[in-house]
């Protein structure tokens, strides 16, 4: 297994427990505000947060750039076969191709969704107020979704190719660390399609209102 393998791999998979704490804690924001508004206050008021959004911001941009390597090299070593299920499965398929495309749909998302809720970053008690003016636009609507769907089909597959790249998958759990990893893929990019939408579905103007 190679370095850049490897890297990918363990950067995905602390990416992917940012995401989950991340889902935990703006899944607030719809069922409970009162606490949403008092977790995003306490959590942008700690003296370590700056530190840790640049540490994440390195992990993130590292596995990108990992990533691109590693796919540059594949391209240069003549590995250019379409990617077909062998086990009958058309969406992991489309999942493993679309994992190059995926990343760049994120990563446009991201920067887009710090532009709008992190630079400048709300001031204390108006985090709630921020993203539902943010939602209140059909364009951000759809672009959340997209970007929470787009998350869901790379953890698809990535999940799965960390394990492999990490030496975990076995031909003994193969199975059931597959359906995991699936099973998150869906809970995690659903749960943030489903806070969208209990966020931006009721601010969006009726169909023939004036916006």
């Amino acid at each position: 297994m190679g370095a850049d393998t490897a890297w990918t791999a363990a950067s995905g998979l602390v990416l992917v427990l940012f995401l989950v704490l991340h889902l935990a804690g703006v899944a607030l924001a719809p069922l409970d505000p009162a606490t949403f508004e008092a977790y995003a206050a306490g959590l942008h008021g700690a003296v370590w947060l700056p530190v840790a959004e640049l540490a994440l911001l390195a992990v993130g941009l590292a596995h990108a750039g990992f990533s691109l390597r590693k796919r540059i090299a594949n391209r240069r070593a003549g590995n250019r076969a379409q990617l077909v299920s062998r086990r009958g499965e058309p969406l992991a398929a489309l999942a493993a191709r679309g994992q190059a495309a995926g990343g760049v749909v994120l990563l446009g998302f991201l920067a887009v969704h710090l532009r709008q809720l992190r630079w400048p970053r709300p001031a204390a008690g108006g985090e709630l107020e921020a993203l539902q003016a943010v939602l209140a636009r059909p364009a951000s609507v759809v672009l959340y979704v997209a970007a929470a769907l787009a998350l869901a089909l790379h953890l698809f597959h990535g999940g799965e190719a960390a394990h492999r790249s990490l030496g975990l998958l076995t031909p003994a759990n193969g199975r059931s660390i597959r359906a995991g990893v699936r099973l998150l893929a869906v809970l995690v990019g659903g749960g943030f399609v489903a806070v969208t939408l209990a966020l931006g579905l009721p601010l969006l103007p009726a169909p023939g209102g004036v916006s």
